[in-house]
């Protein structure tokens, strides 16, 4: 869901991730970039925020495996 998230709003997709700081750095750089540009830098975004999402996958499934694959839900 994220993923898809992230080819239309991009801050978006990142401040889901848990980057509140980076989300606002992007928005303040991307909606600039949208304007002058026409949307040609658009794809840059995308690709930043996927590897955010897909970094912060990861970390995730690492704490689960050192905590020994137990759930605290």
């Amino acid at each position: 869901m994220n993923f898809v998230l992230a080819l239309l709003v991009p801050p978006v997709s990142i401040l889901l991730a848990g980057r509140p700081l980076l989300a606002l750095v992007v928005f303040v750089i991307w909606v600039p970039a949208i304007l002058f540009s026409g949307g040609l830098g658009h794809t840059v975004f995308i690709l930043l925020a996927w590897i955010i999402i897909y970094q912060s996958g990861e970390e995730r499934r690492h704490r689960e495996i050192m905590r020994g694959g137990r759930r605290d839900d």
